[in-house]
């Protein structure tokens, strides 16, 4: 049984209901989209100043965002991050997570190239991961021209944003991608099979529901042989050690909360170090509500001095 909600989630809970607005998967992906993009003028608080905010378009035509924190000179070296934003494969984009991002910059002291990345059901599994492999191997391969250190290199992710930056720790630890010094998942996706109990505790009531995930898995990964891809659950994958030094948030209210929790106690068992953080008055995307939860403040800079000593 999970702890009662923050007030403040109850109070989004109830500007949800109020709206009318319909679950993501009684709409059209594309509707989806536009609805998302549409809450965050509300949900969201204003986007903190950097140092600079650079759009960028990468070499295969996707979009990305240079975040260079507050404070930092021009010609300065700094420790980056990739980061990948969430929205289930299907929706969310450089927009969506532009205060995350900025927030994370400026209090891990950090340069993050936020990207987008195909999204489903236009562009199934494992485009989605293919495009964010590429995208660190031009960070890292451009790493002097974005004023980032090559030897202090992070992924992370929320959501769906977190599966993928899990799946690039591993490439880089087989030598798939350059070396990954840190790894930031919050509220990660990390078993396509959506079998752990925490997807029978959440079948309504929260903006994240068993059926939600399976209509996100239903555009990114219809096909059941591939769930077992490590790609694509990299809770499967045979082992995790010797991945990147990890951050893992975990929530109480979201059906991602048990298979989160396994992936940290599994990097723990095969001794990578890892710090968890289990909020248990919170739901899932809470980090990019926190115009209404006023905690998601606290809760990134948590992420963020995590982010900034595992770069250090």
């Amino acid at each position: 049984m999970a702890a009662p909600l923050h007030p403040d989630c109850l109070t989004l809970l109830d500007m949800v209901k109020a709206s009318g607005r319909p679950a993501f998967n009684l709409i059209s992906p594309e509707e989806a989209r536009e609805l998302y993009a549409a809450g965050r003028p509300v949900l969201q608080p204003p986007p903190p100043e950097v140092a600079e905010a650079r759009d960028l378009t990468l070499p295969g035509g996707n979009r990305a965002r240079l975040y260079r924190p507050a404070g930092s000179a021009p010609g300065q070296v700094l420790p980056g991050m990739l980061y990948m934003h969430g929205g289930g494969w299907v929706f969310g984009d450089i927009d969506t997570h532009d205060h995350l991002a900025r927030s994370l910059a400026n209090e891990a002291g950090c340069a993050v190239l936020s990207v987008d990345y195909r999204l489903a059901p236009e562009h199934r599994f494992p485009a989605a991961i293919e495009d964010c492999a590429a995208a660190f191997r031009h960070m890292a391969a451009n790493a002097a021209s974005y004023g980032m250190d090559p030897a202090r290199l992070a992924v992370g992710g929320d959501s769906a944003g977190g599966s993928m930056a899990a799946v690039l720790a591993l490439m880089a630890r087989d030598g798939a991608l350059p070396p990954v010094k840190f790894q930031l998942l919050l509220y990660p996706a990390t078993d396509m099979a959506m079998r752990h109990e925490s997807y029978a505790r959440f079948t309504g009531g929260v903006p994240l529901t068993t059926v939600i995930m399976e209509w996100f898995r239903d555009h990114y990964a219809p096909d059941p042989t591939t769930w077992n891809d490590w790609r694509a659950s990299p809770l499967r994958a045979s082992s995790l050690a010797g991945t990147a030094p990890a951050y893992v948030l975990t929530v109480a209210h979201d059906p991602l909360c048990d298979e989160g929790r396994d992936y940290a106690a599994r990097l723990e068992r095969e001794g990578v170090r890892v710090q968890h953080l289990h909020a248990a008055d919170m739901l899932h995307g809470m980090l990019t509500m926190g115009a209404i939860i006023r905690p998601a403040a606290t809760y990134i800079s948590g992420a963020a001095a995590a982010l900034r000593d595992g770069l250090a």
